[in-house]
């Protein structure tokens, strides 16, 4: 049976680990305001966008010169983009969006295509390298620094792949933030695009523009833009639901913690006051040895 002193030890230990995961849960809950006031904030600008291009689309549907990426071919090569985490700590966040990616490579693989693999986060980079896989493109250091520069990077990459026909179709994989509590893995076809579509509420709200350059033009333009704004929402969503997740790992770590203080200090508790129980005991039998001599 361990001493109480073994027992305090251990009761110190429990509480530095508390003390942890108590700012790691602030630390996540303060990246994960800051992740949401960005994404409101890009909203806005991701929907008038989107407003411009499909009214492009319509302008120009009559037409025969089809930007590159509206072309659609036969698909015989897929480039899978995987984003994950650089860092642990986040519950289930990244086991679950690497077995839905490596679910999803296999039946890919199942229909005959062939697979060019691209990854964001150390998380995937090491889970699929373990694995014999052949990488690409590997982006690291992203997570908590997200930049829009980084959305640029990844999406010419995807987009010169696509122009350039080494892959067919490009497919993005992400964990899409719904509440703290709740993530959903989310996989979008990145190219080629598809048709763009407005909500009820935005087509209300849409003014017709005059455009210029000619319409042709200025979509063939803003059609990489869409591309960028694309992976930067996926990856301000990914950031955001690894956050949220974090959070709520580390918020039942320190429950976690706290009840095992208290089931440790009941331990402690009993251990002492067994102790206690034995030394008056001890006292009382020599109390009665020496009644017994003196009689």
């Amino acid at each position: 049976m361990p001493t109480l002193r073994d027992i305090r030890k251990k009761i110190k230990a429990i509480q530095g680990t508390k003390k942890i995961t108590s700012a790691m849960k602030m630390v996540a809950a303060a990246k994960l305001r800051k992740v949401q006031d960005s994404m409101l904030k890009y909203r806005p600008y991701a929907t008038k966008i989107q407003q411009v291009l499909a009214d492009l689309a319509g302008a120009i549907e009559t037409r025969g010169d089809v930007p590159p990426l509206l072309l659609r071919r036969p698909i015989k090569t897929v480039e899978i983009l995987v984003i994950t985490s650089d860092k642990g700590l986040c519950g289930a966040f990244n086991t679950n969006i690497l077995r839905v990616a490596h679910k999803e490579i296999n039946r890919l693989k199942g229909e005959g295509l062939n697979i060019v693999l691209s990854v964001v986060g150390r998380k995937a980079r090491d889970y699929f390298r373990r694995r014999d896989f052949q990488l690409k493109n590997v982006w690291t250091g992203i997570s908590g620094k997200l930049q829009y520069t980084h959305a640029q990077m990844i999406a010419q990459e995807m987009i010169n792949a696509y122009v350039s026909e080494a892959v067919d179709e490009v497919i993005v994989i992400f964990n899409e933030f719904k509440s703290v509590i709740a993530q959903r893995v989310v996989i979008n076809r990145l190219l080629p695009i598809g048709r763009i579509d407005l909500e009820p509420a935005e087509k209300s709200t849409f003014i017709p523009f005059t455009y210029e350059p000619r319409a042709p033009e200025l979509f063939a333009m803003l059609l990489p833009i869409y591309i960028e704004i694309q992976v930067y929402r996926a990856l301000l969503e990914s950031q955001a639901a690894e956050e949220a997740a974090r959070m709520t790992a580390m918020d039942n770590a320190t429950k976690n913690c706290e009840e095992l203080i208290r089931k440790t200090t009941l331990i402690a508790n009993k251990v002492r006051q067994a102790s206690i129980t034995k030394e008056l005991m001890d006292i009382v039998g020599g109390v009665e040895a020496l009644k017994q001599s003196e009689g």
